[in-house]
């Protein structure tokens, strides 16, 4: 058996063990056994043993507190409010495992009772002020009181009675009885009461007793509250729970951490039973004799009762209740199926139903998981099913009521869907997405799709609909709010409120009155108006601070408020007002409904209105529609997919028109367009294309404007032509800006150029891959249509007399070529050789756009802003197909007729490893730009020699001299101001220093992507990376930083090493490792004084090659092969040379060098790049000739370095190269071809020369020797002129003396003060020496030749060794004219006795009253010596190490002051949680806790304070974060609740403490909030830094941390 606690949970008691125990007490013991709560387990002790030990019950809890049992059954259960749970377990049987009885709407359960005889359990919980009952297993719970609790804690039952009785010791302590049914509530004891904790009842005598925890005493009176007696008084410390057996009473005790016992009678008698307890908590006594048998109503068949009955004290004894929110039937006896009327509530991380049936409004949280950010909700009352959106998945789900069926309806296409709404007739889901400014429909199983609105919309957020009449209603809180009205189907739209509004959420219908009203966060007001726009007016404008959820049913509208954290509702006639649930954080949207009763009919009920899809109905008739992609027939019910269809662009938006159905045309529903140009598809794919110049972008979605991605997104300008070749799967552009044309993959991969010689703005773009040949237009000087392969080879003009011709289509079938001439306005064709040229229309105002489908032509007019057919042969017989369109850019037929035939690419990719190029009879595989074609294996391989220059947003690639291919913009995602690049030939990474101070790598074609360094990696948030140099063979990158001015290593694979260069003046920037000769170069960028330096690998061996001749040297390189150093000189404008050791000094140019900003050397030339000039040059690197241009017109040029191919026989020869050279960091190559290993500053290398180490701890006054056997010898021998090192590192550097120290002749360094103090302390005795005159002139002669200070002569301290500075004082002392000579030493001299006499007393109240009071070292400190007793509520768990085992107290030989601040340092101030201030409870907790601090009038009983609140440490860090919960502050009454700095609960859930500043949130409720909190956008541009974050709740986490969170469900994760 196991004793009191020690640190680790005993382990489980013999189940033998217990049942012995238990079953000893059958035959009535003389001693009662004790069950009591412990926090981490539960016990039982023998209240009369003679070895007194306690048995475990249950063990590893997390925080027990309340415990009762069920005696007949063995049961034990008890209550953890860390858990927030009801357990049990049993006695009897046999290892068995703790049960969850009730798990969920439990906050801080803090007592709990055992109704033995009616098979039931109630319990009080003082967070969320309840007291409930349930079945022993935990069904059927009720409610009974919710109202006037306060803090209610004790429970005890009298079930021979029919009565209960808890404490409450909230503002307004008491103690209360009421039946066991909730009914005849009273208060039996209010005065004379403070901390009611325990309580208990005498069965037999027919007394209650309780333990007041303030007022140390226990009383005793009548059941009804007379006759009240004191048992025991004034000696308490802080009793807890209560209980007896026979004649004696039993209670716990916080302070002591003990079991006492006393006469029930008299108070004397009193014994410890038990003591040197963890946390002792309630207490029972486990016996037959407190849990009497008798018979009750309620035994045969419940009573009648359909679910609980209920003991009473009035006649019949017993009542029938029902579980919370459902009503009895009028029977009396049954419960009706459910909660009739219920309010659903959307919380950001669940989802909750409060019955409306029932006065209580308990809310119970629907099981479903994976809620991440629920917004709106609503509810179909024919399935039961429960709809809502979430703003984090990004999703439309539902469930049934209770939790069940979970589904996801909808997740593509949708950003922040903050409004959803379930048409229960026509059976569709309506949603607003504030991300994709859409209004969207589908089925209510997600399917049949089809945005409704998707113009002239900002920010929608609320909807409504009115199936009878075939409208529906949104919100739009965007730059200009509104209120918006429209069909069904989304059109007759109009606007019915635009004045007066600012942000308008919540939005509710009331379709027995045809009223609309509203609720807006921003005026702070409820509106309503009728719906057809007449008779607005304010329902409510008093303390509504940001309204977010709204809905109405019956005679109320219910709201939700973020930042009073409430749910209130309002009458809609009277204006009557209450609050339904207060301070729950997190509230989102909410719907009131009545679950079974279904509202109005439209013909849609009928199936489905006939509609094979979409019903609609609206105010004029029934209306189908079909989802995306699908187009009605002439029938207009059945929608059918249609073969051909127009498509074309108009700006920021691609529409198609159906060719066979003859349907207006729809928007094809694209995210993210800005300009769109050029269009083409992929039928195969069933893709569209599109480029866009504004976005200077090519991207491609399907056709029902889904998976939108950017294939190409890099090193375009204007890309105004483009043509899918669907044969061999690639894509073709021209771009007017670069004057390139240009193939890739359709996924983007692979990019090649093919055209950029003899271009001129190249524009519109056709191609025949059946023949091979691609066609464009240029609109240069001389426009004209060229023809050429698809490989870019054998261009020819086939057109010249030619304007600008536009919108190139090639007649496949008759083998013609199409085109808009933008000059003449006509149409014209010709044959594919450009003979037989024929004008088919020549009388138009504005041709553009073009295309061809079988028999006809169809162009677009800039003028007539139209789209027309026509014969294409003729160009008669037109037809206006569209009218009231504004810049059609390009137009083409969605057609499988126009992607037909065969070529060589397209099985296989022609079997070739990238590209796949259609020429006439056959193909030719192709490279992406700069990679090589291997002809044996048609695959390609990486070039191996290039150059790599960077601007401020790109890295371009560049092989000089290459007639194949000019530069290319290589496809790097996120750079931003990128300021130092480098390569890594081996692994063919780029890495590169961007403008947020971080070292980044990737592949040339973007994958892989990685952070090396950032800021938030280091423990100082101060790096800035300046320049890198990568050494090859150790497989590490070198880097400047400019914030610490240091040279830092770290591993290619990210691991940082350390620093290995480090000085006082120092400033390294540009750098250049030389690993093939172990050497690094660096520019030395010192005050005034510029140099270049050169230093070994690790810092060592440094030398300074040149200080003059130097003013601002920003570049270095190294040719290791010609044994040369580069470097350009900004300042100098001056490009010079030298042989790696300094000598040699050249300049290579000097002349037209205007900003040079970077060096390179590749092959027999030497490049710079010149910022100013945007230009890329070069001459020869050993004589500077030959100056060369090799590009211009570079703009914001940042870098340049140079890539050439490694040899594997060089690479495999260095010493570094395998395995880093054996090395643990550092691998130096050793001219001998060996490697030596080192270390960087903060290691040292161990005694096996490979491996760095933490160096010696050395003390302070001990110098740590760099390698060997000896770690750590005495400082005075460093630099003694003796080496004790065996490495000799003590006297390497010397001499090293300080200002305050004597240099001795042969290094050693002693204190100043020991020259010529008459005795040797150098070893070679040169302190001593030249003795005579060697006192400086502000230094006094000792008579032993030391020297002092003269100020340190008379201080009355003899500071000479002979005491002779202090001789002769007072005749050499200057005279004063007014001060007494000896009142300077009287005022020190009368402190240091006042500050000696008042510490002595200090120290005696210690030693005599303090520590007399408390037991030794095992005892308990005495709570009345902490100032107020800081208390905290049953879940308080210490800060940090809390104490497990017996409290050690404060030992009387701690020193006074430490122990004087109990008494009068922060012991008055409450623990609080600062994780929860402000109300910030856990977003999976209902609770919230505190707000802001109100005065407290009655300071919180600290029901289990944990043993280490009293530990010393704990009062002085008020900012460690507890694990816990705070104690609630009393609400003042009448009073809104207090306001957060946050202005809704988004800071509630998920964000730290840090948030808790002042801001202009923290506002008065009372008074009308201004200013107000951030308008409701999702779009950062209403950021600043002193602002708060975007409005919405799903705000990125990183912008929320410091600032109140904003008002919209919705945020931009730009």
């Amino acid at each position: 058996m196991e004793t009191a606690p020690t640190r680790a949970p005993p382990p489980p008691p013999p189940p033998l063990l217990l049942l012995v125990l238990y079953c000893s007490l059958v035959p009535a013991a003389a001693s009662p056994l004790l069950l009591f709560a412990n926090r981490r387990d539960v016990r039982l002790v023998d209240a009369g043993g003679v070895k007194l030990e306690s048995t475990i019950v249950a063990s590893g809890l997390e925080d027990a507190a309340a415990v009762d049992f069920q005696f007949s059954k063995g049961a034990v259960y008890w209550t953890d409010v860390s858990e927030e749970a009801i357990k049990q377990t049993y006695l009897n049987q046999t290892g068995a495992a703790a049960q969850n009885i009730v798990i969920s709407g439990l906050v801080s359960p803090d007592g709990l009772a055992c109704d033995w005889v009616g098979k039931k359990l109630y319990w009080t919980d003082s967070e969320t002020n309840r007291i409930e009952v349930a079945n022993l297993n935990g069904t059927s719970r009720k409610v009974l009181f919710w109202q006037d609790l306060d803090q209610p804690r004790a429970i005890a039952l009298d079930p021979a009675h029919g009565y209960m009785y808890w404490t409450d010791w909230g503002e307004a302590p008491r103690i209360e009885r009421a039946g066991m049914d909730g009914s005849t509530r009273k208060i039996i004891v209010d005065s004379d009461i403070y901390w009611p904790n325990g309580l208990t009842i005498d069965l037999e005598e027919q007394k209650l007793y309780w333990a007041d925890a303030k007022l140390s005493f226990i009383h005793r009176a009548n059941l009804d509250g007379s006759f009240r007696q004191k048992v025991v008084e004034g000696s308490l410390t802080h009793p807890f729970a209560l209980t007896l057996s026979g004649d004696t009473l039993y209670w716990t005790d916080w302070q002591t951490r003990s079991i006492h016992a006393c006469n029930k009678w008299t108070g004397e008698q009193r014994k410890e039973i038990l003591s040197a307890l963890y946390s002792p908590m309630d207490i029972q006594v486990l016996s037959q004799e407190r849990q009497p048998p008798f018979h009750t109503p309620c035994e045969e068949d419940n009573g009648g009762c359909s679910h609980l009955c209920l003991l009473s004290p009035r006649e019949p004894f017993y009542s029938c209740a029902c579980p919370t929110g459902v009503q009895l039937q009028d029977n009396g006896k049954t419960c009706k199926t459910g909660a009739e009327e219920v309010l659903l509530l959307a919380r950001r991380t669940d989802l909750r139903r409060i019955s409306l049936d029932t006065p209580d409004f308990t809310d119970i949280v629907l099981q479903v998981g994976d809620i991440r950010h629920a917004i709106a909700i609503d509810y179909d009352p024919l399935e039961g099913y429960v709809y809502w959106t979430d703003d984090e998945v990004r999703a439309i789900r539902r469930a049934y009521l209770d939790g069940s069926g979970a589904q996801t309806l909808v997740n593509t296409e949708i950003n922040d869907p903050d409004g959803i709404a379930v048409d229960w007739v026509a059976r569709n889901l309506y949603w607003t997405d504030t991300g994709t400014d859409r209004i969207e429909v589908t089925r209510l199983n997600g399917t049949s799709r089809k945005i409704l609105v998707s113009e002239d919309l900002d920010e929608p957020r609320a909807i409504v609909l009115h199936p009878v009449m075939g409208l529906m209603y949104w919100t739009d809180w965007g730059e200009n709010p509104k209120i918006e009205c429209a069909n069904l189907d989304g059109r007759d739209r109009h606007v019915l409120v635009n004045t007066s509004l600012g942000w308008p959420n919540g939005l509710a219908l009331d379709l027995q009155e045809g009223k609309l009203y509203w609720g807006d966060a921003k005026t702070d007001k409820i509106e309503v108006i009728n719906i057809d726009g007449t008779k607005r007016k304010t329902l409510l404008e008093d303390k509504l601070p940001h309204i977010f959820g709204f809905t109405l049913l019956g005679d109320f509208i219910y709201w939700t408020d973020w930042q009073r954290r409430s749910i209130e509702r309002v009458h809609k006639v009277k204006a009557s007002r209450d609050v339904i649930i207060d301070q729950l954080p997190d509230l989102m949207g909410l719907k009131a409904v009545n679950v079974a009763k279904v509202v109005g009919t439209n013909p849609c009920a009928d199936g489905n209105g006939g509609c094979s899809h979409l019903c609609f109905f609206t105010p004029r008739a029934t209306k189908c529609g079909c989802p995306i992609g699908l187009e009605l027939l002439s029938d207009m019910k059945t929608c059918i997919i249609p073969e051909a269809f127009l498509v074309f662009t108009s700006r920021a938006t691609i529409h198609r028109i159906s060719l066979e159905t003859n349907n207006n045309d729809v928007a094809i529903p694209l995210t993210g367009v800005k300009e769109a140009s050029a269009l083409d598809f992929d039928v195969s794919n069933n893709h569209i294309y599109w480029t866009d110049v504004s976005l200077k972008t090519i991207s491609r979605a399907f056709m029902n404007g889904s998976s939108v991605e950017h294939v190409i997104e890099f090193g375009l300008d204007y890309p105004e032509g483009m043509a899918v070749d669907w044969m061999g799967k690639n894509l073709y552009w021209a771009d007017t800006g670069t004057n390139r044309i240009e193939v890739a993959r359709l996924d983007g991969q692979f990019r090649q150029v093919l055209v950029w010689r003899d271009l001129d703005n190249p524009r519109s773009l056709a191609l025949d891959p059946t023949k091979g040949y691609i066609y464009w237009t240029e609109w240069g000087g001389k426009p004209r249509i060229v023809r050429a392969f698809m490989d870019g080879t054998n261009c020819m003009t086939l057109v010249d007399k030619v304007g600008r011709a536009n919108d190139l289509t090639i007649d496949y079938a008759d083998q013609r070529l199409y085109w808009t001439d933008l000059d003449t306005n006509m149409i014209e064709s010709s044959n594919m050789l450009g003979q037989e040229r024929m004008v088919i229309a020549d009388d138009l105002p504005y041709p553009f756009g073009l295309t061809q489908y079988s028999d006809y032509i169809y162009w677009t007019d800039w003028n007539l802003h139209s789209i027309e057919r026509a014969d294409k042969t003729s160009g008669r017989n037109r037809t206006l197909i569209q009218g009231h369109l504004d810049f059609v850019m390009d137009i083409l037929v969605f057609h499988s007729s126009r992607q037909d035939g065969l070529n060589d690419c397209v099985h296989s990719n022609g079997q070739c490893g990238q590209l796949c190029l259609a020429i006439p009879g056959g193909h030719r595989c192709g490279c992406a730009s700069h990679y090589t074609l291997d002809p044996s294996s048609r695959n390609c391989s990486p070039p191996s020699t290039f150059l790599l220059f960077s601007q401020k947003f790109a890295i371009s690639r560049m092989i000089p001299d290459d007639q194949l291919s000019p530069d290319l913009v290589l496809p790097l995602h996120g750079l931003r101001n990128v300021k130092a690049i480098n390569y890594d030939p081996l692994d063919k990474f780029i890495y590169w220093v961007d403008g947020r101070q971080n070292i980044k790598r990737a592949k040339d074609d973007g994958t892989q992507p990685s952070m090396l360094t950032s800021p938030s990696q280091s423990l100082s948030p101060d790096r800035q990376p300046h320049d890198l140099s990568i050494d090859i063979y150790s497989r590490t990158l070198f880097w400047t930083c400019e914030a610490t001015n240091t040279i830092n290593v770290h591993r290619l694979d990210g691991d940082a090493m350390g620093v290995v260069l480090r000085g006082d003046r120092d400033k390294p920037r540009a750098i250049a490792v030389n690993a093939e000769r172990g050497y690094m170069y660096f520019t030395n960028m010192q005050d005034h004084a510029a140099k270049i330096e050169r230093a070994s690998l690790d810092g060592t061996e440094r030398e300074v090659l040149f200080t003059t001749g130097l003013i601002r040297p920003v570049a270095l390189v190294v040719d290791n092969a010609l044994g040369k150093l580069f470097w350009v000189d900004a300042d100098l404008k001056r490009i010079e040379s030298c042989d790696l050791s300094g000598a040699n000094r050249l300049t290579l140019e000097d002349a037209n060098i205007v900003q040079p900003v970077g060096l390179t050397v590749l092959g027999r030339h030497l490049y710079w790049i010149d910022r100013q000039q945007q230009m890329i040059e070069r001459v020869e690197k050993t004589t500077g000739d030959k100056r060369t241009r090799v590009q211009g017109r570079v703009t914001h040029l940042t870098g340049i370095h140079a890539v050439e191919e490694v040899s594997l026989e060089e690479f495999s020869a260095h010493p570094c190269a395998r395995d880093n050279g054996g090395c643990s960091h550092i691998c130096i190559a050793k001219g001998d071809g060996t490697p030596r290993c080192s270390c960087p500053v903060h290691l040292v290398l161990l005694q096996n020369l490979l491996t760095c180490g933490e160096p010696p701890t050395c003390s302070p006054d001990q110098f740590a020797c760099t390698t060997g056997e000896i770690d750590c010898i005495p400082g005075a021998w460093r630099c003694d002129g003796f080496p004790e090192c065996a490495d000799q590192s003590d006297e390497e550097g010397c001499p090293v003396c300080s200002a305050s120290q004597f240099p001795c002749a042969r290094g050693q360094c002693v204190d100043l003060r020991l020259r010529c103090d008459g005795e040797a302390d150098c070893q070679d005795r040169s302190d001593e020496a030249n003795c005579d005159a060697v006192c400086l002139p502000n230094q006094f002669r000792c008579t032993s030749g030391q020297c002092v200070l003269i100020k340190q002569q008379c201080d009355s301290f003899p500071d000479c060794a002979d005491g002779s500075d202090e001789l002769m004082c007072e005749i050499n002392k200057p005279p004063s004219d007014d001060i007494p000579a000896h009142s300077s030493a009287i005022g020190p001299v009368i402190g240091i006795i006042l500050s000696l006499f008042v510490m002595g007393g200090v120290y005696f109240v210690c030693q005599r009253v303090m520590c007399q009071r408390y037991t030794g070292a095992s005892g308990p400190f005495p709570h009345e010596y902490v100032g107020g007793a800081p208390h905290v509520p049953l879940n308080f768990i210490a800060p940090g190490g809390s104490q497990h085992g017996p409290f050690p107290g404060i030992p009387c030989s701690k020193s006074v002051m430490s122990s004087m601040s109990l008494v009068g340092g922060r012991g008055s101030v409450p623990l609080y949680d600062r994780n929860h201030v402000t109300g910030a409870s856990s977003s999976s907790s209902s609770s919230t806790k505190a707000t802001l601090y109100p005065p407290i009038l009655n300071p919180p009983p600290s029901p289990a304070t944990d043993p280490s609140l009293y530990n010393v440490d704990v009062f002085y860090s008020s900012g460690i974060p507890a694990t816990a919960r705070p104690y609630r502050p009393y609400v003042i009454r009448g009073m809104a609740p207090p306001t957060t700095p946050c202005s809704t609960d988004v800071c509630d859930s998920d964000y730290s403490t840090s948030r808790w500043k002042s801001s202009k949130y923290y506002l008065d409720l009372n008074s009308d909030s201004d200013p107000y909190p951030p308008p409701p956008t999702p779009h950062s541009q209403y950021l600043s830094a002193e602002d708060s974050c975007p409005p919405s709740p799903g705000t990125e986490r990183s912008y929320c941390h410091l600032f109140p969170p904003p008002p919209s469900p919705c945020t931009d994760s730009s």
